[in-house]
């Protein structure tokens, strides 16, 4: 049983916590938050819970957890990401999980400097079975001539952004915003489906405080686009569409897989499953999986192959920041 330690008390950690439990291979054993009340509070539907910390070196130093899942603002998934890394842990963040190549290269460093030690990004759609059954799709179209993806989901932290509040996810000072908080579901759709895009542009609508609010993101290849619709400012109900020549990958939504088809002008294939309950269960099971046996070649290469898709997904994500003027307070 893996003993777990939590960083962040809101609500994606505890469906990753139940996750975790529901697996059979990880087991909550730490909580971190910088208030003691809100600690104990998340814990108290979890009896093996007994070590709360409120200071963040020492709960990395602690020895009750070996594995650490970081669901923090954004903006500080980077600088907690590295001191797990250098207390010796394997550490778990939420996407996106990092800002930037450079804070991604430092981190790859400071794996090199603790071997046996592995760093995952929660991207938690690409291990559920439906995200498989599309690339699976993908691999047999005869040619693929370009994909549209769209999630747009309006935020219920808009409502205070418009009273004149200022949360995390439309802060710049916390690297909020559409892009980062729900593109990086579709970055990682076309990066694990299609690879590596040619040039990467973003044409948002930004917020008065530079935060884009929604955006159209363009991924260009050599033979064919893929266009991203992002947004957190009003919902969308179109559905997502990978085209073949006479074959079509329809989707209700890439970034929620529930329904998955082939279609063509004469037949309708369903390709996909129904969803665990749980929309996180899946990348728990991966996670446990592999932490569980760590020195299995088959795990160790797997870790890699998601630590290279992480990787490139941040080079998009920062080159369509980039290309669109879109930056944050402190970034480094």
């Amino acid at each position: 049983m893996l003993r777990l330690g939590i960083v962040g008390t809101n609500w994606i950690t505890k469906r990753f916590v139940d996750a975790a439990h529901e697996s059979g291979l990880f087991e909550l054993r730490a909580v971190y938050s910088r208030k003691l009340e809100k600690a104990q509070a998340f814990a108290k539907d979890y009896p093996s819970v007994q070590d709360f910390k409120t200071d963040l070196e020492q709960f990395m130093a602690s020895p009750s957890f070996e594995v650490v899942y970081i669901a923090s603002p954004n903006s500080l998934h980077f600088s907690q990401a590295k001191a797990a890394i250098k207390a010796g842990k394997h550490v778990i963040v939420e996407k996106p999980i990092c800002l930037n190549p450079g804070q991604m290269q430092e981190l790859r460093e400071l794996l090199a400097e603790h071997q046996g030690h592995f760093l995952f990004e929660a991207a938690r759609h690409t291990h559920e079975p439906n995200y498989l059954a599309v690339k699976e799709a993908v691999a047999k179209l005869p040619v693929v001539q370009g994909a549209t993806l769209t999630y747009m989901k309006y935020s219920s932290r808009y409502d205070a952004y418009l009273a004149g509040e200022n949360p995390n996810i439309f802060s710049p000072k916390f690297a909020g915003g559409a892009l980062q908080d729900l593109g990086v579901y579709m970055v990682h759709c076309a990066v694990g489906w299609f690879g590596k895009p040619l040039n990467a542009q973003y044409f948002p609508t930004k917020l008065a405080n530079g935060i884009d609010a929604k955006g159209i993101a363009i991924l260009t290849y050599q033979d064919f686009t893929v266009t991203l619709n992002v947004g957190k400012t009003a919902n969308s109900y179109l559905p997502g569409e990978i085209y073949g020549l006479k074959e079509t990958i329809w989707m209700d939504n890439a970034a929620d897989l529930k329904q998955v088809e082939l279609r063509t002008p004469t037949v309708t294939r369903t390709l996909s499953q129904t969803p665990a309950e749980n929309e996180l269960l899946a990348e728990a099971v991966a996670f446990g999986k592999v932490l569980t046996n760590p020195d299995l070649p088959e795990n160790k290469a797997q870790a890699q192959a998601w630590l290279e898709q992480t990787v490139t997904v941040n080079e998009v994500m920062y080159q369509l920041r980039q290309s669109s003027n879109l930056y944050f307070e402190d970034e480094n």
